[in-house]
Order: C-alpha cells, then structure tokens, then sequence
C-alpha cells in the first residue's frame, strides 16, 4: 500500500454518505445494490473503513481464513467470492473473530451463513449478496490484500469502504482526493435545501423548477 488516504481526510470522508457519493462520481464509486445490508433499514450500522481483501474460489474460503491475521481495528474484510450464491464464505464463528477485533465490518460479493449471530454483533456491520446454509469445502486459496472486483468495482486493500442502509460505495485513494470537495460541496447544498424547505419555501422555488 504505497498510496494511503491520509487520516484527516478520512476524517472529512466519515461525514459523507454514500448516496452523495454515488452522485458527486456519477456513480462511478458505486459497488452493485445487490451486495445488500445483512440488517433491516434502521437496524445496519454505518460501514467505514478500510479494505482487507480475499480473492476466494468457492467453495474454497482460504483466502477469507488467511485474511483475518490482517484485520485491524477500524477495518473491512472485503470478499471476492464472484457473486456464487452456493457457499457461504463466512459465518458467526469467523464473524466473532472480526468482532472481536472492532473490524468495522464485512462485504461479501458471494454468500454468508449464521446470520443470526452475525446480526448480534452490534458493531459490525455485514453486506452480502446472498445467504446459504451451505459451507466452504477447502481452504487452500491464498489470495490476501491483492486487487479485487467486488459487485463491478475495482478494490484494492487500503482503499476506503462506505456503507448504509442505501448501499456501498468505495474509494481508492486518488478518488477520495479528487472526489471530496464535491461531495461537501453536495452536503452543504443539500443543507441549503433542508433549511429553505423547513422556513416555508416552496419545492418548486428550493430546487427552480
């Protein structure tokens, strides 16, 4: 990881959700809608942080394993598992693992199992595009911290992961550079907007129309 995202950029990037990411990149940042929140809207917590990636196989799950010595506070494990719906690349034994390492949460391009637990680690937030009950059946795969696709986007470890109710998003760190200023420029519209609304102006004068 040459390239890192400096902490107080972060910082400006923890403000943002990512609906105005997905605007101010013309959706360029989005990662497929299908990858979707493990949690009722509501009940998912907030994901931000950054990516741990394994390149998986299914229904060889090694690289998720192999992965896991990497996961710091504050991260997400990012799982490529080629959107296979069959086998689920993780469950709650692994899931306490990163919950008990604060990890901010999973994404999973592929299947989880043990939803039940995983929904009790309040903390950790988990996206995924499927659930199965379906296991892994071998852990050979090695493929930790390299470049991944995860739901049409590119991914590499150190990039930065965003995720709510609405969806995900990622950033690398040239996007989280180029992107910011946009994106606070959209917040304060947006703030803009809510505050006209609230004194009584019309939506048709808020937005000239």
């Amino acid at each position: 990881m040459t390239n890192k995202i400096s902490h107080e950029l972060l910082a400006r990037w923890k403000k943002v959700p990512p609906a105005v990411v997905a605007d101010v990149s013309k959706g360029a940042g989005q990662i497929d809608p299908a990858i979707r929140p493990l949690l009722p809207p509501g009940q998912q917590p907030k994901l931000f942080g950054l990516a741990i990636t394994a390149k998986c196989n299914p229904p060889d799950f090694g690289a998720v394993l192999r992965a896991l010595d990497s996961v710091q506070q504050g991260d997400v494990l990012v799982i490529a598992a080629g959107g296979n719906t069959q086998h689920a690349m993780l469950g709650g034994i692994l899931g306490g693992v990163l919950a008990r390492k604060h990890a901010a949460g999973i994404v999973c391009d592929g299947a989880v199992r043990d939803v039940g637990e995983l929904a009790n680690f309040k903390e950790l937030s988990v996206f995924a595009r499927s659930i199965t009950p379906r296991g892994p059946t071998s852990a050979s795969g090695e493929g930790v911290n390299v470049p991944v696709v995860i739901g049409g986007r590119n991914i590499s470890s150190g990039d930065l992961v965003i995720g709510d109710d609405d969806g995900l998003v990622s950033l690398s760190p040239t996007d989280a550079t180029a992107w910011i200023e946009a994106a606070e420029a959209k917040l304060a519209l947006e703030d803009e907007w809510q505050a006209k609304l609230r004194a009584g102006q019309t939506v048709r004068t808020v937005f000239a129309i």
